[in-house]
């Protein structure tokens, strides 16, 4: 392997693996079909399906723990942050502190779990004439030590004010890479939550997501010798770094010292990076919980235990909005935002 840019190379799981400031990201593709009054689909297109664990992409898409409505019924968080970028599909959100949304193609959900919340992740079936595919990455952002138990938070960072760069190389092939996070070519992203990581530049935190045109070729610049930069290349043919060809379905460690020139093959390409300095903590999970210490991670299941982190205000269990509603986003400060 030549080791100018390329520092590793594996296949994509599933659950993507990540480096250090980010614990992992799942990425979601589904082709659900046609929804029902309810916006998810009737007892008989469920037959066959483990339904509240349902994960074997059965006839091209997944219920996930959803029953009805697929997608995720409310669930804890603890000490970390999630970003969660659609590409297609809609996602309605609702949190234990009274926090709703729903969120469309190109547009990014940013929430700060801190010490605690209750959220609700649904995919609703809004269309009943056509098919309703789904694609989005969750990526889950570790929040430092001294951020851990702040206060909840969540934002909404919506496609028309996400920095779009298109850059054309001499060829005049395209690349387009949307900023979600971080800066690049004098572009810079929204502003993240008040106390996540990637709030201090000097972190050099970054989320990109990007499309190459086929036989485009794009450089990325370079970053700080200690930052983790991870290119996932989950859709397309191939691509060539360094004189190495490196297919679809692929984690792709950069090494950040030097420029990285990536020439794309023959059809459009598509991937997620993620870049930044890592924090350099212990980190203890247990599922949803991501603390310092065991010690701390047993004290988060009894406090979860006491207060169930503010409760459940929503009268479903998998709450979805109207088919006619927009996109919108209700803070839990009774301000609300509507696109």
């Amino acid at each position: 392997m030549n080791n100018n840019s390329i520092l590793q190379v594996e296949r994509l799981g599933s659950p993507w693996k990540a480096q250090d400031p980010f614990l992992f990201c799942a990425y979601h593709h589904d082709e659900f079909p046609k929804g029902n009054e309810k916006l998810g689909l009737d007892a008989d297109q469920l037959k066959g399906r483990n339904i509240g664990q349902d994960f074997a992409g059965k006839d091209g898409f997944n219920m996930y723990h959803g029953s009805v409505v697929p997608g995720f019924p409310y669930h804890p968080h603890r000490g970390f942050e999630t970003v969660t970028v659609v590409k297609e599909g809609a996602v309605d959100h609702c949190d234990s502190f009274g926090g709703a949304g729903r969120y469309k193609a190109g547009d990014a959900q940013w929430l700060t779990a801190g010490k605690g919340v209750q959220h609700s992740e649904m995919f609703p079936l809004l269309n009943a004439d056509k098919d309703n595919p789904l694609e989005l990455f969750q990526i889950w952002l570790n929040l430092p030590r001294k951020s851990k138990l702040v206060e909840p938070h969540y934002k909404m960072l919506w496609k028309e004010k996400i920095p779009v760069i298109k850059s054309k190389d001499e060829n005049g092939k395209v690349t387009e890479i949307n900023i979600i996070a971080g800066t690049l070519d004098g572009a810079k992203a929204l502003d993240p939550n008040p106390n996540s990581w990637a709030t201090d530049p000097q972190n050099e935190v970054a989320i990109y997501t990007i499309k190459m045109e086929a036989g485009a070729t794009y450089t990325l610049p370079d970053a700080a010798e200690e930052v983790n930069r991870n290119l996932y290349f989950y859709k397309g043919d191939s691509i060539t770094i360094d004189g190495q060809s490196i297919t679809m379905n692929n984690r792709i460690a950069l090494n950040t010292k030097g420029q990285t020139t990536i020439t794309n093959g023959g059809k459009d390409a598509f991937f997620l990076l993620l870049q930044g300095k890592p924090i350099q903590e212990p980190v203890a999970q247990y599922g949803p919980f991501v603390m310092n210490t065991q010690q701390e991670i047993r004290e988060t299941i009894h406090e979860y235990q006491q207060t169930q982190f503010g409760g459940w205000p929503w009268p479903m269990k998998e709450q979805v909005f109207d088919r006619s509603k927009g996109r919108f986003a209700h803070y839990a400060d009774g301000t609300e935002e509507e696109r």
